[in-house]
């Protein structure tokens, strides 16, 4: 399908592995050019040769996004190499665990730095070169924002300010045309998922238990179906969509989860 994304350029944090691999496939296969921002070169060069594999076209920037000033400037190097940014999309973050009873200020405000901050200084690196291309930003959350996990408040707490800023900034820009929205990941299995699952007692069965609960077709939603609705929300077929915030999750926070 032809989305219009030929050649516009897209930054994609975190978007090398996980969820953000999956976000930076989808982009390539609609022929945009995919700028991987992450912190591991070699995560990110292993990404993009299965993109080029498939003929897309994506490049590694390295930032610690955790870093204020190395969010500008991961920004300004991008503009330099292609002349222009398209679209933004917020992905990079961790479930660090840090809880109320078992955290403490400095893990707290640690883990808004790793989970918040960035999203809010990457928007606004890139907001000149978007009121030129009248371009997007897609903001990745999460269901504990709305759900609860427990032991998680940091993250939480990020992902209840992700939702904030989607709302906020598609309301601020609108008058310069460019769209804001967000995409909620419930249960979707990638490499961190598993690695927190292996932390879990009897984690086969408790996966088990947790995708039998998800009410369509009981299974776990693919980075794949996260990277197609961001695409699509990056896309002028999207043309008046702003300030939602989509659940891709087959149903899992809205849906009654009482099923057999």
């Amino acid at each position: 399908m032809n989305l219009g994304l030929r050649e516009k350029v897209i930054i994609v944090t975190g978007g090398a592995k996980g969820i953000g691999e999956g976000i930076s496939e989808s982009l390539a296969l609609e022929s945009a050019m995919v700028a991987i921002v992450g912190r591991n070169e070699a995560d990110n060069l292993r990404c993009i040769e299965k993109i080029q594999a498939t003929g897309g076209q994506a490049f590694s920037f390295v930032a610690d996004l955790s870093n204020p000033s190395q969010c500008h400037q991961v920004v300004e190097k991008v503009a330099t190499m292609f002349g222009k940014i398209d679209g933004l999309v917020n992905n990079a973050g961790l479930n660090d665990g840090v809880g109320l009873e078992t955290g403490n200020y400095e893990k707290f405000i640690q883990s808004i730095n790793a989970n918040l901050t960035h999203y809010y200084l990457m928007a606004q690196a890139v907001l000149p070169y978007l009121k030129k291309s009248k371009g997007a930003i897609v903001n990745i959350g999460s269901k504990t924002a709305e759900t609860g996990q427990g032991n998680t408040s940091g993250y939480a707490a990020s992902n209840g300010g992700r939702n904030a800023l989607t709302r906020e900034w598609a309301l601020e820009l609108r008058d310069y045309n460019i769209r804001v929205n967000s995409v909620i990941v419930a249960e979707c299995y990638t490499p961190m998922y598993e690695k927190w699952i292996e932390t879990l007692e009897n984690p086969k069965e408790k996966l088990a238990s947790i995708t039998s609960k998800i009410p369509l077709g009981q299974r776990m939603t693919t980075k794949e179906e996260i990277g197609d609705m961001v695409t699509f929300l990056m896309s002028p077929k999207s043309s008046h969509t702003t300030g939602q915030i989509i659940h891709v999750d087959g149903g899992y926070v809205h849906l009654d989860r009482a099923i057999s």
